[in-house]
């Protein structure tokens, strides 16, 4: 009886020590982890995280339902980036979802394997994101917002804004240097065309933007160009008074819907890489009030939101 009852008891340990790794398997099959990696902060990046999870929802992915966000986030200190993707990797996300130039070059660094879905603002192929947009081929891929490549656009905006223009100010984020150099290409060559003069300014810090605004009231400039970088933007209601540019909220929803067909089997390298066709105009009437500039019926008749 002694002997029985201790193989009954060996049988029934060892059949619920089996039972436990595949039942963790199964929830983790079940509960896949998306990894967030993002230079700025999520009080900023709100409706941004809002667009993204629609993109996991319109594909039957819930947060905190049946899949898992990881957020790793900056704070807009770059230096930080390489760190927080590497923590990912090592928690074995099933998929890294980034923006930006400095965070995707962290993520590409930290992993060959990961799944990287992105937003960037400029060619992939030319950052050695991607072989090609149609066959990315590696283990990245993501929406092209073509940010760099509106900078003429958005100069003749300021043009039309203020027709008297000669001098523009662009401001960069120093610590960003691949998005000043990708800035500054377009915006030089476009500004040529238009002759007109253009001043850098430079700000990482709010105590940089304040200078850099007292720099312009000391040398009238006409306008101010603002770099796509993910600090200033995060300051675009200090900073802004017209932006023009894609739908971001619309690349972060399609970059949830990326990662939803990767969690199911998809491989980036066979997912295309997709471009911005959808561009948003958005005039701050109040803030041209307060500085007396009136604004074109023309131009509000174009924009897509007229703050007020």
């Amino acid at each position: 009886m002694l002997d029985l009852g201790r193989r009954q008891f060996i049988t029934l340990l060892g059949g619920s020590a089996a039972a436990w790794p595949l039942a963790a398997r199964a929830q983790q099959a079940a509960t896949p982890v998306i990894g967030f990696l993002h230079p700025s902060s999520p009080s900023a990046e709100t409706y941004r995280l809002r667009a993204f999870r629609q993109g996991l929802k319109d594909a039957g992915l819930t947060e905190g339902e049946n899949v898992t966000i990881d957020y790793r986030w900056a704070d807009n200190r770059l230096d930080r980036l390489p760190g927080l993707a590497t923590e990912l990797v090592q928690r074995r996300v099933a998929v890294i979802a980034t923006a930006g130039i400095p965070s995707i070059l962290a993520a590409k660094t930290a992993t060959t394997r990961t799944p990287i879905v992105f937003v960037v603002g400029e060619d992939p192929v030319a950052l050695g994101l991607v072989s090609s947009l149609a066959r990315p081929g590696g283990n990245l891929t993501g929406i092209n917002i073509l940010a760099t490549e509106l900078a003429a656009k958005r100069l003749e905006l300021l043009r039309e804004l203020v027709p008297g223009a000669a001098r523009v100010a662009v401001l960069v984020n120093p610590a960003n240097a691949t998005t000043i150099e990708s800035t500054l290409r377009g915006v030089e060559a476009a500004a040529d065309a238009m002759r007109l003069q253009i001043q850098i300014l430079n700000a990482s810090t709010i105590r940089e933007i304040d200078a850099a605004f007292a720099t312009l009231e000391n040398q009238r400039a006409d306008a101010l160009f603002v770099s796509n970088d993910p600090f200033l933007l995060d300051r675009r209601i200090q900073l802004a008074l017209v932006s023009y540019g894609p739908s971001v909220a619309d690349a972060f929803r399609q970059i949830g819907a990326y990662a939803s067909r990767i969690l199911k089997g998809a491989k980036p390298a066979d997912l295309p890489v997709v471009q911005s066709t959808k561009f948003e105009l958005v005039i701050n009437a109040s803030t041209a009030r307060m500085v007396g500039l009136t604004v074109g019926p023309t131009l509000l008749a174009r924009a897509d939101e007229v703050i007020e």
